[in-house]
């Protein structure tokens, strides 16, 4: 039974996913959900979940997290990052620079953050795995205004996660990147990405992709 599980991302299908699949593999573990704008308070969690706050420009928030992780379920094996970016379908002159300033900080820096705490943990005791998950998933129709935000979003995503595969991150921790485009495929997505997780002497420092066309590392 896997121990010691953080998922941290954007509140998205994917999120709720990871999460059901990790009750399927401990006892407990711990979410953080990337805020929604004006949101009062958090959704109701699973039974298995422990919820934290995370308020992803902060680095102060960040050690926060990782602290209350492991003083919340005693330790911190295995944390993974989940980035669904939100839709935002306006002509670029209705963004105002806090709309800009709130979705980079959210969806861009605090990864940044995060994985510096992460990684400071994970070095200091000499293991660890960090699985970074992307959903390319590409959601409404060529009628609608287009998504200005969330394709710059994952592809930084995207670079960082890749990055840090090939850093020396890899030579004291199991880092992985996960992708996949079809809609509708959440629940297997996050069951293969907790399987390759699993097979982590194989699969460590690849980027893998799941898809209808076939399932494969590279």
């Amino acid at each position: 039974m896997t121990k010691g599980i953080l998922i941290a991302g954007n509140p998205s299908l994917l999120f709720s996913a990871l999460c059901a699949e990790a009750a399927k593999r401990t006892e407990k573990y711990a979410a953080a959900r990337i805020p929604r704008y004006g949101e009062a308070s958090p959704l109701d969690a699973p039974a298995k979940q422990i919820s934290l706050d995370w308020n992803p420009p902060s680095p102060i928030s960040a050690r926060t997290l990782v602290l209350s992780m492991i003083n919340k379920i005693n330790r911190m094996d295995t944390v993974i990052l989940a980035c669904v970016p939100p839709v935002y379908r306006r002509v670029v002159e209705d963004f105002s620079p806090p709309d800009l300033d709130r979705f980079t900080d959210n969806n861009i820096k605090g990864w940044f953050f995060l994985v510096r705490e992460v990684a400071a943990v994970f070095k200091a005791r000499g293991s660890g795995a960090l699985s970074f998950v992307l959903s390319e998933v590409n959601p409404g129709s060529r009628d609608e205004a287009p998504d200005l935000l969330g394709p710059p979003a994952t592809a930084a995503f995207r670079s960082f996660a890749q990055g840090l595969l090939n850093s020396p991150l890899n030579g004291f921790c199991s880092t992985m990147g996960f992708s996949s485009s079809e809609p509708g495929e959440e629940s297997a997505f996050a069951a293969y990405v907790f399987k390759t997780m699993e097979e982590e002497k194989r699969n460590s420092g690849k980027w893998h992709r799941h898809g209808k066309f076939g399932i494969f590392g590279r």
